[in-house]
């Protein structure tokens, strides 16, 4: 079974940000795992570009009841009709996650991470608990989340 690893961020986000989370998604393709977000635009909607650039699978959960909110990028698009109850699924289908930037939506993303004991790696996130795994470029964010895993299996 593929290792799914989340990404949450912003629905909107700078171009910097951006190719930061293009970056993310590119390297979870790489490694040959699932990439699992919110399904929209911003930080999710970078890291399913990035993903499916390297041949990736990506997954979104959406908020709403219309696939159509999806972006392009994902391939299979779970709605949910939960609106921003939908956070807990995207952490909880998820083995490790990685928040990159992001306001309070991806803060409570990061808090069901802690207590529900997935690992998260924070790429210029908050920073709001020792838990947080910090990472200075996309690439080791991917590579911890991975080891982070491996550490839980």
């Amino acid at each position: 079974m593929k290792t799914t690893i989340g990404v949450i961020g912003g629905s909107t986000c700078s171009e910097q940000i951006a190719r930061l989370a293009e970056e993310v998604g590119r390297g979870i393709a790489n490694a040959n795992a699932v990439l699992v977000c919110g399904g929209r635009g911003g930080v999710m909607e970078a890291a399913c570009r990035g993903a499916k650039s390297a041949g990736g699978m990506t997954i979104g959960i959406l908020p709403g009841d219309d696939r159509e909110q999806a972006n392009v990028f994902v391939d299979v698009a779970i709605v949910t009709g939960m609106g921003v109850a939908r956070n807990a699924l995207v952490v909880k289908s998820s083995q490790a996650v990685i928040a990159i930037d992001g306001k309070y939506g991806t803060l409570s993303e990061i808090a069901f991470c802690l207590q529900l004991g997935i690992p998260v790696v924070g790429l210029q996130t908050w920073e709001v608990a020792p838990e947080i795994i910090t990472a200075r470029t996309p690439a080791q964010a991917v590579k911890l989340a991975l080891q982070a895993v491996q550490r839980i299996k």
